[in-house]
């Protein structure tokens, strides 16, 4: 496929082009045909990602501290809705692969897709700055930013235990692992209604992760809209 129709997806016209190239090269072909691929776009656009995302709740949530503003950062940047974003612009379509890794579906991989939405990223920023980047996390990330969503992000637990409490049930939150180092870990949880798994999610604190968990239990109900 043609990058021009890559970049009416994106609504941005590369100056170079060959960042853009790069962006859409995973390793197994660089390594192959010896030219450069994403991971150190990837290394950047991560970074970008972060930023714009802050920066944009920093404005849009005036009132809400820095523990909720992280967890809710961390569940906008995290691979699924990467992934999820990649799908939407076609992305996989147009990524070069080794003969082996597109044999082994390289193409649907949420991990190749979710680095490649991070090495695009980089590409426009270093192609036309940091607002133009801005402007593609916008668009990668679409409805996640409506204020509406950000306000299940706030507080899903309470959310998700109301609609429960309609037919007489209580949501339940299980431990299952922690990870990482001392200083930095990184919790999981599920959360479960009579013992049926509603939902999963990882967090910073025990908290963030049940809200994630939370958060997923509703999207799987569809009440998160």
């Amino acid at each position: 496929m043609h990058l021009r129709d890559l970049e009416a997806r994106l609504t941005h016209t590369f100056r170079d082009e060959k960042l853009l190239e790069t962006a859409l090269t995973h390793p197994s072909f660089g390594g192959d045909h010896h030219v450069p691929h994403y991971q150190r776009l990837e290394f950047l656009g991560d970074a970008v990602l972060e930023l714009a995302v802050s920066r944009y709740l920093y404005f849009e949530l005036p009132d809400v501290d820095e523990g909720k503003l992280t967890r809710i950062r961390a569940q906008l940047v995290r691979e699924e809705t990467l992934c999820r974003a990649a799908r939407r612009l076609n992305l996989g379509a147009y990524i070069r692969l080794s003969v082996g890794e597109e044999r082994s579906g390289g193409r649907e991989k949420p991990s190749i897709l979710c680095d490649v939405a991070e090495a695009v990223l980089a590409a426009v920023y270093l192609d036309a700055g940091f607002d133009e980047a801005v402007r593609l996390v916008s668009l990668f990330l679409k409805d996640e930013l409506k204020p509406e969503m950000l306000q299940d992000h706030l507080d899903a637990k309470s959310r998700l235990q109301e609609l429960l409490q309609r037919d007489g049930g209580m949501p339940e939150y299980e431990f299952l692992s922690m990870e990482g180092p001392p200083h930095a870990p990184v919790f999981r949880y599920r959360v479960l209604r009579e013992g049926e798994e509603l939902g999963a999610g990882e967090g910073t604190s025990k908290q963030g992760a049940q809200q994630a968990a939370a958060l997923e239990a509703l999207k799987r109900m569809g009440a998160y809209h």
